[in-house]
């Protein structure tokens, strides 16, 4: 008798437990998720100290796990068919695992170092968060991982110590310079709300974000133009706005204040170091801006923000590429209140602020320019603010 293939399951918790059924046998002991995050405006900022004001996404990367006997860690991805297994020895070294199970490792490392007993386990990792997009997907890992390995070992980790502690998983093991902004949006974020972070202090506030109240939607364009900070890029920018903090006498650019920044900027060496710092600047209070707005209700106001968010980005601090560009241009022209590009550059994703009814109107015309000048076509969709990492089940 010929029996015709179950088809996967398409939804990614079910896939992580079906991972983890095929790889180790069994029933995991829970699933975990954490969700992707954009950052509805405050780019650069949070290495600077500064303002940000990201939500988490309803895509999801889920973590199926158990414990094991012994102190080690297996984890497999549907990203890559054969799993990765480290000890202590690997573990408690950066660098000693790569790729991507390099985050889970980090995770491991990191609880390790900050005097935690970390249980052995199995893990098997589903996503729907898109790798390389800048949606923060590696957050999502190191948020479900860490959550899983919370829980399975009892360990007292409150969760507003959880963002840090990810944070020196990706900068300390991976080797990522990456800021406190993703981790905090994937592990602290809120339904219905966008998370405003001080990245000094680490203190949030969920700020409302309802934007089916509004009529408005967020169109999420992937531009398809690879997100790379392996090209040294980012790290160029981040040591660019210490040095110019420094040479400015401040701990940290957030502390240059916009009505100051004329005067700041004159004591600079050079005009590409004067435009990073104006973009800081100016950005963290076009952050500050926009959550006035929100607080006041006044969501389809704070448009013209992100759009002069992307317009900084762009000319000052130089991160942009023609595919984003191109989206952020195409969506104006259809209509949108404010795009911009979000994330840390070179690639990634735009922005869009719609009316909800137009959503598909202005994908089709960002589609539509890639068409003309030749790029392949862009993703497109709509999301609303979600919560952040959580047990499932």
């Amino acid at each position: 008798m010929t029996t015709t293939p179950t088809a996967p399951p398409t939804d990614v918790a079910d896939r992580a437990t079906a991972g983890f059924r095929h790889r180790y046998g069994g029933e995991p002991a829970g699933r975990w998720a954490a969700p992707g995050r954009v950052n509805l405006i405050g780019e650069h900022t949070d290495y600077n100290e500064g303002f940000v004001l990201p939500f988490a996404l309803p895509l999801r990367t889920v973590v199926a796990a158990a414990p094991r006997d012994d102190e080690r860690w297996t984890v497999w991805s549907e990203l890559d068919a054969d799993p990765v297994e480290f000890g202590p020895a690997e573990a408690d070294r950066p660098g000693r695992v790569t790729g991507w199970a390099a985050y889970v490792a980090g995770v491991v490392w990191a609880l390790r170092a900050a005097g935690h007993r970390v249980p052995g386990a199995r893990l098997a990792v589903a996503s729907d968060v898109p790798v390389g997009s800048g949606l923060s997907s590696s957050a999502a890992v190191e948020a479900a991982v860490l959550a899983a390995l919370v829980e399975l070992g009892r360990l007292d980790l409150p969760t507003d110590r959880w963002p840090r502690l990810a944070q020196r998983a990706e900068n300390d093991y991976v080797g990522a310079p990456t800021g406190i902004m993703d981790q905090s949006a994937v592990i602290r974020g809120r339904a219905g709300h966008a998370l405003f972070l001080d990245c000094r202090t680490e203190d949030v506030q969920q700020i409302p974000f309802d934007l089916q109240a509004a009529g408005l939607a967020m169109l999420v364009v992937d531009s398809r133009a690879p997100h790379r900070h392996a090209d040294g890029e980012y790290a160029a920018r981040r040591k660019s706005c210490e040095q110019a903090a420094e040479a400015l006498g401040v701990p940290a650019l957030r502390d240059v204040d916009v009505a100051d920044l004329d005067a700041a900027l004159a004591k600079l060496p050079d005009d590409e170091t004067r435009r990073r710092v104006r973009h800081v600047v100016t950005e963290d209070r076009r952050v500050l801006d926009t959550v006035a707005l929100l607080r006041a209700g006044r969501v389809g106001d704070i448009g013209p923000l992100l759009t002069a968010s992307h317009a900084s980005m762009r000319d000052d601090f130089e991160i942009t590429v023609p595919e984003v560009d191109t989206a952020v241009d195409a969506a104006l022209a259809a209509g949108a209140y404010g795009a911009r590009m979000t994330g840390g550059g070179f690639g990634g994703c735009v922005l869009a602020l719609v009316d909800a009814d137009r959503a598909q109107a202005v994908a089709d015309a960002v589609t539509a320019a890639y068409a003309e000048r030749g790029f392949a076509a862009p993703g497109t969709r709509t999301v609303l603010p979600a919560g952040g990492a959580a047990r499932l089940d």
